[in-house]
């Protein structure tokens, strides 16, 4: 960054500023696809992270079969935004998210994941309403304790409740195993492929997931395409995970030191609700590309409190700084626009047309 850089973006959009370098970017999104391509399985990364249409085009253009998405209010802006693809990897409950999601069925094609039987016995509604069967994945649990059941019995029974339902089709499994959990979860999808011959059924989707779990992408026999989200931005949680170095930083925030009120410490304009309270079993709440000795060491609402005791390099009221956060995907949900740049060139900005769906 060049201080005339720093200086412009201050002046024109003022801090903090959550800004995104499209050439890392671009490079990201070439990468994942890469990794994707070399192991022949499809890409579908999770728009949970930048929640811009005018990026997942960008990804799709780039090779991307399709998209995932967390919520409807997320499936519906990429809609709007053209894309006809869209895995929502969410058990989706409730008469007015049923409406929803067989009005977004009539426009494109969608896929939802679904872990017990509740679930799965609402969807028919939709593609009632829709007028087309529905695809529905079985979501699956190999170790995370997070969705997804947790046993291949239940995972054929949900799949045979799914072609028997009218309106349904039973497309696959949706799986989100541990970094380490892959043999298990390979165990997990023999047993539940077994099962589904018994039934006369198949798996035309396994869908595996996790941006630290890129490095593991095809090893699972049987998978058919991965979905990750951070990695088009990555931030220090990637880098601790060993799959991003800062380099591979695409995202930062732009920051302003306000305060020196003691020789060891200062305040940053960027708080909690910027840089978020996420800290991902990290030490400080972030880290500063020019202080990487100082600590962001705890928050306020709309202060960063700075611990420089251990740098002997110091900033000074009115410096502007850029921080990684710790966790990518909340900061992009807490601001309105992302600020464009190309290396040391402001390009202008995009909207983060998804934040805030949270239903």
């Amino acid at each position: 960054m060049t201080t005339a850089l720093a200086e412009e973006i201050a002046r024109v959009y003022g801090t903090p500023a959550v800004v995104i370098d499209l050439d890392k970017v671009e490079a990201n999104i070439a990468r994942l696809q890469a990794a994707c391509d070399a192991a022949g399985v499809a890409n579908r990364p999770h728009i949970k992270t930048h929640k811009s249409p005018e990026l997942a085009r960008l990804q799709v253009a780039a090779g991307a079969r399709g998209i995932t998405c967390q919520k409807l209010g997320e499936a519906e802006v990429m809609a709007d935004g053209g894309i006809d693809d869209i895995l929502i990897s969410y058990n989706i409950l409730g008469e007015e998210k049923l409406g929803r999601l067989g009005a977004l069925q009539r426009r494109v094609r969608m896929i939802v994941a679904a872990d017990n039987p509740v679930t799965i016995a609402g969807l028919p509604k939709a593609a009632e309403i829709a007028g087309r069967d529905l695809e529905v994945v079985v979501e699956c649990d190999t170790g995370r304790k997070r969705a997804g059941v947790e046993t291949p019995r239940e995972a054929v029974e949900l799949a045979r409740q799914i072609a028997a339902s009218k309106g349904l089709t039973f497309a696959g499994f949706l799986m989100y195993p541990p970094e380490d959990g892959w043999p298990a979860t390979q165990d997990f999808l023999d047993t539940a492929n077994a099962g589904l011959r018994d039934a006369g059924l198949e798996a035309g989707i396994v869908s595996t997931g996790g941006s630290p779990n890129i490095p593991n992408i095809g090893k699972l026999k049987g998978s058919t395409e991965h979905r990750s989200g951070t990695s088009i931005f990555n931030d220090r949680m990637q880098i601790a995970a060993g799959v991003a170095g800062l380099e591979d930083c695409a995202l930062t925030v732009y920051a302003t030191v306000v305060s020196r009120a003691g020789p060891e410490r200062g305040i940053l304009d960027s708080g909690s609700k910027t840089l978020t309270s996420d800290k991902g079993n990290l030490d400080g709440h972030g880290y500063i590309l020019e202080y990487p000795l100082a600590r962001i060491a705890q928050f306020a609402e709309e202060h960063g409190f700075l611990d420089l005791s251990g740098s002997n390099e110091r900033p000074n009221v009115g410096e502007i700084v850029r921080v990684v956060p710790n966790h990518v995907c909340v900061v992009v949900n807490m601001v309105d626009r992302l600020v464009t740049v190309r290396g040391d060139k402001l390009i202008g900005e995009l909207p983060v047309a998804a934040r805030g769906k949270l239903t």
